[in-house]
């Protein structure tokens, strides 16, 4: 097949999500003998046309010139594209600025849409943008010839509120081996020795109760939290609320999955505070991480996690946690969800799930 990866900043992953997915999936398709073509913003940090034999084609994207309106843009210019490449298949991840463009897709190609989160109850947005992620989650529905849902939840989100069908591949994950700590010892982090948090800098994300928790709870470790603290009002507002505490430590944002690994594993406690979505693919890699998690209380978190966690919706939950939570008395929560990432979330799963199912979609339209 000629499967062509629209929605996306593009590969290899500098953003989220959906960027990691695609460099796995776009490598492992490519390895399977299928041409993958991963469309890729023009100011990305791989300049590259090919990626580990994947090509990268790249459209202009004014995003970091004009804001949120750059990315309508850029979907644009990668859908225009398409049009003129013969894919047999398109696969779009998310929908939010391109299912305007729908109508713009090559007829000739397969359309599958991974619908992604419940975009429109994220509570960064105003109720203008809330009530447009509705319409374009009804467009992508509209537009799109086969969806994929990342959770059993999304999938009966949209049975009920559309009546649409849907298959549900999660997202992947690896299972993390520790050799040494030299990546978080060379930023002076102690093994073993205090807590973790990696995430947007989004409301919904709990970042706020968590810090809020960890202050009420007066510990003596410090606490390190990923993510660009420049890149949002909220980000900058937490960064300001928390200056005065020097154990509350804001790293950036950093991608580098080594240490990010090794950052989870050596944490006494790794809190995941995210609420909306489906399978958040930065909780499978904690579970494959082997770090004890603390989960922000949601029907998302529990189907993936389901015992193998401590929950909190309070920063006085946050707190009841931190002061009387042991890591190496929860070593069986921490073997069961690696064995789910081997058994269920492996990459080499999903991506098999994900290349079965396009051919399916592709023989369907014949």
């Amino acid at each position: 097949m000629r499967i062509g990866i629209v929605g996306t900043r593009g590969i290899p992953n500098y953003h989220g999500g959906f960027e990691q997915f695609a460099e796995y999936f776009a490598v492992y398709g490519k390895q399977q003998g299928h041409d993958i073509f991963v469309y890729n913003s023009h100011n990305h940090p791989f300049q590259e046309k090919s990626f580990e034999g994947v090509e990268i084609i790249h459209c202009y994207d004014p995003e970091e010139k004009i804001g949120t309106a750059g990315q309508f843009i850029y979907d644009f210019n990668c859908i225009r594209d398409a049009r003129k490449r013969n894919f047999d298949v398109i696969l779009q991840l998310g929908y939010t600025s391109s299912s305007i463009w729908g109508w713009l897709l090559p007829k000739k190609a397969v359309v599958v849409t991974n619908m992604d989160g419940l975009e429109w109850k994220r509570s960064k947005y105003s109720k203008k943008v809330q009530r447009f992620l509705k319409y374009a989650e009804k467009l992508a529905i509209k537009t799109s010839d086969y969806l994929i849902a990342d959770s059993i939840g999304i999938q009966d989100y949209l049975k009920e509120k559309y009546q649409s069908t849907s298959e549900f591949i999660a997202y992947g994950s690896n299972v993390f081996s520790p050799s040494n700590s030299d990546l978080i010892s060379a930023k002076g982090l102690l093994p073993n020795a205090y807590y973790a948090l990696i995430a947007r800098m989004e409301p919904e994300n709990n970042i706020e109760m968590i810090l809020d928790g960890y202050v009420e709870s007066k510990s003596d470790k410090n606490i390190y939290v990923v993510g660009n603290t420049e890149a949002t009002v909220f980000g900058r507002y937490l960064k300001d609320k928390f200056s005065k505490y020097e154990t509350i430590c804001f790293l950036g944002a950093i991608y580098d999955l080594d240490f990010l690994n090794q950052l989870r594993y050596y944490s006494t406690l790794y809190f995941h505070g995210h609420s909306v979505g489906g399978t958040n693919p930065s909780l499978l890699e904690a579970m494959g991480s082997g770090a004890l998690i603390a989960a922000h209380d949601n029907a998302f978190n529990k189907a993936v996690l389901e015992s193998n966690a401590f929950y909190f919706d309070s920063s006085q939950k946050v707190a009841s946690l931190l002061k009387s939570t042991i890591k190496d008395e929860h070593k069986d929560k921490i073997e069961a969800n690696l064995d789910k990432i081997k058994n269920e979330y492996n990459w080499e799963r999903i991506n098999k799930k994900y290349i079965d199912f396009l051919i399916k979609c592709k023989n369907e339209s014949v």
